[in-house]
This record gives C-alpha cells, structure tokens and sequence, in this order.
C-alpha cells in the first residue's frame, strides 16, 4: 500500500457527544461494514458498553475510502494552520495534498485507519495509547452542550503528541443545536477561523462526506522514525488480546519495515522471540493480510500464551534487528483501590485466573493477593476511578459468574513514622497507630469543572465542603463557567461527581489530573466490637468530619449487628481515644417462662442467675461477637 494514500486518526470527545454515532456513519459512507451487519455502536464490542452507552475499551477499525469525482473537485492545499493548535507546527506533509488531488481523480483510493477510543475520563489512558499510533484526531463537541471538562483533558493530550486537530460540531440536527456559537467556542479554543470547523450529523449522515474529504487533506500521512535499513521491520504495540488457541495477539501500529506471517520476531523489552503465526488488519473483525507495511496498523498472531509477557509499549521487530525500541508508554498509576473477595472461598482460583484474562485487556487493573481474617482471601485491586472499578467488578461478575464483596475504595498516603521510615499504605487496616504517626501525605488532584451559570453559587459551598482551593475561571459566549480548582483526591472520590451532577441537574462537566502528594489532616478511624477492633471497618478520614464519620458508622453497624448473649459495645477510636459509642442491648431468654404461681422471689433468682452467667462470661473472656457474613457485607461494601 502507497503510504502516502494512508491516514491514521482517532475520534476524541466527551461522553455523550455522539462519538459512537458518527463512527458508524463513517464505517457506513465508506462501506466497512456490509449493511446487513450494521447496527448501532458497532465498535462497541462489550454487552456492557451497549448497555450504558458509553465505550470502553478502543477499537481499531479500517476503512477504504473512494472519493467520487465530484469529491475530488473539493480537496484543495490547505492554507495556513487549519486546525493545527499554536503549540502544534503544520505539518511538512502538506504540500503533497495537490499531487494526492490528482491521485483521486486517477481513481485512487485512501486507507483509513480509525483507532476509536473511550470518553469517560477514567479511561484515559486507553486514549493515550492510541493518540501515539495516529497523527491525526477528531474533536468532537456536542452542538447542544458545547465545550466540556473532559474536552479541554483530551485535546491536551492530542496536542502533546503533537497530533493535527480538525474540529468537529455534532448533533446539529437537534433542536438545541447551536452550532455558530459552539463552533465559534472552538475555533476560538484551537486559534482557527470558524469556517474550519466541520459540522455533522451522526444520525443522518450530514456532514460526513465533508468530514472524509478533510481527514484525507488535513491529516498527514504517517511518519516514518527514519532509521529504517533494509525494510527491517519495528512496530509499537497499543493494545491486546488473548485467545486461548492462539495466545496473545498483539496490536500494533508499524514505523518501519513490513511485517509477515512466518517471520522470526522478538519483543525489546521482554526479549522473547516468537514467529508470526498470522498478520491482519482489523475490518472491525480480525482480517489476515499478507503483510503489514510502515504506516499501518493490525495485528500479529504470537502464539504465546504464557502470562507477563507481553506489555503496550513494548516494541517489536526482528530477532537480530539493529534498529532501537520505540518510546513506549508511562505505566498508569492507580487511583483508587478497593478490596475484592469471592462470596466464597472456593472460587479464590477462578478470581485469581478471572482477573488476570482481565489484565491482557486492560493493562491499567493492578492486584496482588490479600487476606482478611473475617472475609477470607481475595484481592486488593487498584483502578483508574470509581468507573474503572464498577466496570470491572461487573465483568467479573457477567462474564466468569463471580459472586464478589467488594470493599470501599480508598486512596493511597505517604506514612512518614516518628522514627523517620516512610511507607506507601493503601489500605486503613495497616496505618500506624496515631502515636506512631510524624506526617501524612496524600495525592491531591487538579480538577476542571464547568458549570451553568445558575450552579456557580451551589458549585461555590460543594467545593468548600470537600477542601478545594479555587485556581481561575472563565465564562463562556454561554454563560456558562469553567472553574480550575485543586483538591485532596480523596475528597474528589468522596462523592463530589455524583453531587455536582445533582446541584447541576446533570449539566455540569468535570475532568482531573493528579498532582503530587501534599500534607494530610487526615486520621485513622477504627471501629471497636466488645472493645476488640475489627479491622475490615477500619477507614482513613478527614479530621473534620471524623466525628461526623463516627457517630454515622456506629449508628449503622449497632442498626445492623443481630443482638448477642451479653450487652456489647459499639465504639469509634480515632486519635487515641473513643470518640462515639452505642450499647446494644442483650438478648434475653426467657429463663422464667416455666414459672407458674408461686413467690416472686423465686423468679429473681433465676434473673439474677442469668445476669451473674453474662457478667463471668465476659471476665473470661469467652464473650467474644460473632459478626455474621451479611453484616460485613454491608459495612464493607460501596454504597452503590
């Protein structure tokens, strides 16, 4: 394949703004699909993303694309910056866009290779990863919304990797639309004229033809690194999968050389070499080809089938290549972990085996092995967010058939102890005892936020009461605001999402990035049973609100806790002392109720008998609470 004829691009925007939708008009105008087989979100592979609607997990496709004579009367050199952002210099590819004009009309034909990605922020680095196989994306902004939170967060990164911007309006066929203003909103955002944004339909297709003209002429073709020698082959591997027949099938976007099924490979940073067993492109299914050459993107058939092998960012090429590994990817780093149990011990195996296919899909899942004295064996998990963590508990659950208790997520801190040793601890039962504490550190998190005018006032006291430190605003042609605030990460996980939608009546828009650890006022919460602490309700809070905190969980555990033989304390401990506390009563039998006529003494014997027995019980300490499997259950669990 002409390199020159091929375009690389991906589709960036934030959730709900038809991004699913217009990747099917494309599939459709350019004829990927058979109709037959088409349907809606068709690059969404996951019962589960069909579901909500929303992607998660990218998808790679290719399209060819045939532009009519007529067409080909539209492409023109472009001038100046098109949609190229200042920081972003235009491409030194395009002045070849006049000679490719001609190309079309002599019956050319271009490919397309689309990388669709996800729009929920916590699937970010899916996104990343695919910004490095394209030179070219898409931004797309919903005419009826207009600029969102988490369109500011991806057009960063597209910038960063220095990836040619063409906007895009969509939905214009709404009844909200309001596609001058919001086109103007983004021609502003990128420094173009507004004449450069494309406006489209998803759901009728205007637009579209358009839209597949401006891919060919303003996305370069791909580039090469330039080290190439003999056509030796290098490519960066973006993603995977695994198959049980035929192990790990890499996914990859080639830089130099030509890859073919039989050729000797080997992996740069694991170096273990395999043989190709097959090479294919994706038309979305997995589509042998004879080769795969610089510039395009598919698939390699490794065979490999053992675990830990095979990571994104590695790069492959030829088992005595002289060409240098690629620039691979940062690892992501966690944000929120959460305890992850079977319902029973006996599928400990079946967790383990479950989460670690899950980890050839989803690079981001971290997890070692963890016990709990009351809930058995499991996991402790990292995510990239509370969607992150959701999204894989219930494929743990849909696809192996799990029955999981899943704990409250918590963040990571930074322990500095008073005899100067630091640690990372990541889960409240293993924090120092206050005494032994000098320092604690916590992550903090840089949040954009953008709000409809009426909001700001309800916005203004939801960032008070979660520590936040107001950086800069700015309103928009709309109205509406966009407030920059940094805040402790543990607050942002705290419910601050689901809060700022209902103060907002789902219009507000948000999006983080984490910053370096800072000073915590934050303090250990321990919950006592019989004065004996239970480790599972153990929970790091802020020291405002621990009492709030406190009082909150011993009122539910004392609502929830069967009532024992004996009178059992209900206590919160945190800075060295008891802080809350409930009694629940004993459960009494009737020790009397044979009892007929007779002397009332004779019944106050047997009461006083009773009590004697409680009270020696516990000085024996043989009173100890047996706190049943449902109750852990719902002190442990998420509150969703």
């Amino acid at each position: 394949m002409n390199q020159n004829n091929i375009r690389n691009f991906s589709i960036i925007a934030h959730v709900d703004h038809g991004k699913s939708t217009l990747a099917d008009r494309l599939l459709e105008r350019t004829g990927a699909i058979p109709e037959r087989l088409m349907r809606d979100q068709v690059l969404d592979r996951m019962d589960l993303e069909r579901e909500r609607g929303i992607t998660i997990k990218m998808q790679p496709v290719r399209m060819v694309y045939r532009p009519s004579a007529s067409t080909s009367a539209a492409l023109r050199v472009p001038s100046g910056s098109f949609a190229v952002p200042q920081s972003t210099s235009p491409s030194p590819d395009f002045p070849r866009l006049a000679s490719e004009a001609q190309a079309v009309e002599n019956g050319g034909e271009y490919i397309l290779n689309l990388i669709d990605t996800p729009g929920h922020i916590d699937f970010s680095y899916e996104v990343s990863r695919a910004l490095k196989a394209v030179e070219g994306v898409l931004l797309l902004v919903d005419s009826t919304q207009g600029i969102q939170a988490q369109t500011l967060t991806t057009l960063a990164m597209a910038q960063a990797q220095g990836c040619v911007v063409i906007p895009v309006v969509s939905k214009i066929d709404a009844p909200a639309a309001r596609v001058e203003e919001v086109s103007s909103e983004l021609a502003k955002l990128l420094h173009v004229a507004p004449e450069e944004v494309i406006a489209v339909s998803g759901k009728t297709g205007a637009g579209v033809d358009e839209l597949l003209r401006a891919i060919v002429e303003r996305v370069p073709q791909p580039h090469t690194s330039g080290d190439a020698v003999n056509d030796e082959p290098r490519g960066l591997i973006f993603d995977f999968s695994y198959s049980k027949h035929r192990g790990v099938v890499v996914y990859l976007r080639v830089f130099d050389g030509t890859f073919k099924k039989g050729q000797p490979l080997r992996f740069a940073a694991a170096e273990k070499e395999f043989i190709a067993l097959e090479t294919g492109i994706f038309t979305p299914e997995e589509t042998p080809s004879d080769s795969l050459s610089a510039g395009e993107i598919g698939y390699i058939v490794t065979g490999i089938k053992e675990p830990g092998i095979v990571a994104v960012g590695d790069t492959i090429g030829a088992v005595k290549g002289t060409l240098p590994a690629l620039e691979g990817y940062g690892r992501p780093r966690p944000v929120v972990w959460a305890s992850v149990y079977p319902e029973s011990q006996d599928d400990l195996p079946l967790l383990r085996q479950s989460l670690e296919r899950l980890r050839l899909s989803d690079s981001s899942l971290s997890f070692e092995e963890e016990s709990s004295g009351v809930l058995g064996r499991g996991f402790r998990c990292g995510f990239l967010g509370l969607l992150h963590l959701e999204i894989i508990t219930e494929r743990l659950r849909r696809e192996f058939g799990l029955a999981l208790v899943v704990t409250i997520p918590t963040i990571s801190y930074v322990v500095t102890r008073t005899d100067g040793v630091r640690e990372v601890i990541y889960t409240p039962a293993k924090f120092p005892e206050h005494g032994d504490i000098a320092l604690i550190e916590e992550p903090w998190a840089k949040v954009i936020i953008i709000v409809p005018p009426d909001s700001l006032s309800s916005l203004i006291q939801l960032l008070y009461e979660h520590e936040a430190q107001t950086i800069g605003t700015e309103t928009y042609q709309d109205g509406r605001v966009e407030m920059t605030v940094e805040m402790p990460l543990r607050e942002l996980m705290r419910g601050f999402f689901d809060t700022l939608k209902n103060i907002s009546s789902g219009y507000a828009s948000l999006s983080y990035e984490l910053l370096s650890e800072r000073i915590a006022d934050v303090v250990k919460l321990d919950i006592l049973v019989a004065e004996e602490p239970v480790p599972a309700f153990a929970r790091v809070v802020a020291r405002r609100r621990v009492q709030e905190e406190a009082e909150k969980m011993v009122e539910k555990l004392h609502n929830s806790l069967p009532k024992q033989l004996f009178v059992t304390k209900i206590q919160a401990k945190a800075l060295g002392r008891i802080i809350a506390s409930k009694t629940l009563s004993a459960m009494r039998k009737d020790v009397t109720g044979y009892l007929y006529g007779g002397d009332v003494s004779r019944k106050n014997k047997l009461l006083d008998k009773q009590k004697r027995g409680k009270k020696k019980m516990l000085e024996r300490g043989t009173g100890k609470v047996n706190i049943p499997e449902e109750v852990f259950m719902k002190m442990v669990q998420t509150d969703s």
